[in-house]
């Protein structure tokens, strides 16, 4: 590292102090919260909100409906902090960029990483608003958050074999059946957007092997893995993926499935924190 160069980490390790000096609470757990999860961050209770914008490194959203707050406080008992937005490879950020916070996060001693997305279905057998456990994911955006990062506290070849803990998806299981959701389950593949895949595209990803497809998230995981934090990922299926239905796709669709499929997603979430040791 050059003489005045500033790390990767040691910048998420200043973000981290940012945030400590408006709130005591040390979280645990991290929640992300994707398109139409917003609402969630209301589920803490002794909670405290830090705009973005207030900390260091963290980029600015330009999507209207990632409110951009960090927000820490309690879920069922559990001392969290919850991400009310994201950020996307879409935005002009490289992946290293979106995936920052999640750096922030660790350093602020979240060692349970959730995250929440939308997707689009690419398995037939999947309806808009179902909700799907990602057991694995293929990253087709090009990118990995990775690239040019070599610095002690980061594993620079993390294996992905289990990048979705098995045990936190076992975990996501009980608390689907005890809420009386029916939890799909599959393969995620992110593209890098922001315009929506083609049929064509569609079409390969089918062959693939991937059920869902959306624009995010897969960043995210990478750097959890590589700071060794566990993760489980769900998703809401927002809307068919291109060329399965004949009718175009809208950013608004996403949206109006998501919020309705907010209450499920809630229970799912709740039950599965509570289960965290």
């Amino acid at each position: 590292m050059a003489e005045g160069h500033t790390s990767y980490l040691q910048k998420a390790r200043a973000a981290a102090q940012a945030v400590r000096e408006r709130t005591s609470l040390q979280p645990e757990v991290g929640l992300v919260l994707g398109s139409g999860w917003g609402a969630l961050a209301e589920a803490l209770v002794e909670r405290v909100c830090i705009p973005y914008t207030d900390i260091p490194g963290f980029p600015r959203s330009t999507v209207s409906w990632h409110a951009g707050n960090l927000w820490l406080g309690h879920l069922e008992g559990k001392p969290t902090a919850v991400m009310q937005g994201r950020f996307h490879p879409y935005e002009g950020l490289t992946a290293g960029e979106v995936a920052f916070p999640i750096a922030c996060l660790h350093a602020l001693g979240v060692r349970t990483l959730v995250i929440t997305n939308a997707s689009g279905a690419i398995n037939e057998a999947f309806r808009p608003g179902d909700l799907m456990l990602i057991t694995d994911h293929i990253n087709f955006q090009g990118e990995n958050p990775l690239t040019g990062l070599h610095e002690e506290g980061l594993i620079r070849f993390p294996d992905m074999t289990y990048a979705y803990d098995p045990h936190l998806q076992d975990l996501a299981r009980e608390a689907a059946r005890e809420a009386g959701i029916v939890l799909r389950e599959g393969v995620y593949v992110a593209f890098r957007g922001p315009s929506f895949e083609t049929p064509a595209e569609i079409r390969m990803a089918r062959r693939w092997g991937a059920d869902a497809v959306g624009m995010s998230s897969v960043p995210e995981v990478i750097m959890a893995r590589a700071l060794g934090m566990r993760t489980v990922a769900i998703s809401c299926l927002s809307n068919m993926a291109a060329g399965i239905l004949p009718q175009p796709l809208t950013a608004e669709e996403v949206m109006d499935v998501t919020q309705k499929a907010l209450p499920a997603m809630e229970r799912l979430i709740r039950g599965l924190v509570r289960r965290l040791p």
